[in-house]
């Protein structure tokens, strides 16, 4: 086994062991804390595998941003976690059939038979000016341009959708109208003027 290999199973176990760690915490900042192992080491998968653009944006994007909001919402929602935990054992044969169904999916789309690659065998050398950010923008912009476009669409959507479903509007917050202001006359909508009589 040579010393690239084992840094790769080291790798793949220490994130199975945080993803299964993610999925079974009772507390859910330990639960973000254990995801941000899972992308470090996914990061450092990507990079064994020679793709240092997609291992640098998981981190920055990933860790550095969207993980910071999770641990945000998650510290300052005030989430009953017995009330979510009271029917979980009721939908876990159907999670267990869903995971099952996912990963059999996942495997028979990325599997190395439909690409034609050896897992174990290593990548084909590339020459000193290669970059791989150049060939990945150049693949996404022209041969997946398409998918990529509708997976913005989608992301949008689903971004309007959650704004939708967590706004809410209190009676008690006070809202300002621009187009009364607009209205607003000079004299009595502003200054109103109080005559009184002079005291000796």
């Amino acid at each position: 086994m040579t010393f690239k290999l084992f840094v790769f199973y080291t790798f793949a176990i220490v994130l199975v062991a945080s993803a299964l760690m993610v999925i079974t915490r009772r507390n859910p900042v330990h639960s973000a804390l254990f995801l941000v192992l899972a992308f470090f080491t996914s990061a450092g998968i990507w990079l064994l595998a020679e793709a240092e653009f997609l291992a640098i944006v998981l981190v920055l994007v990933y860790v550095g941003a969207v993980m910071v909001l999770f641990l945000f919402v998650v510290m300052m929602l005030d989430i009953d976690m017995a009330t979510l935990r009271a029917g979980f054992i009721n939908y876990l044969p159907v999670a267990v059939l869903v995971a099952a169904v996912m990963a059999v999916e996942i495997f028979l789309v990325v599997g190395p038979g439909n690409f034609g690659l050896d897992v174990f065998a290593p990548p084909p050398p590339m020459p000193a000016d290669y970059s791989n950010t150049a060939s990945l923008g150049n693949v996404l912009y022209t041969v997946y341009m398409y998918p990529f476009e509708i997976a913005a669409v989608i992301l949008l959507v689903a971004i309007i959708a959650a704004i939708g479903l967590t706004m809410r509007k209190r009676a008690d917050t006070k809202y300002q109208n621009p187009s009364e202001q607009v209205r607003i006359r000079k004299g009595p909508d502003r200054i109103q003027v109080v005559h009184m009589d002079t005291e000796d």
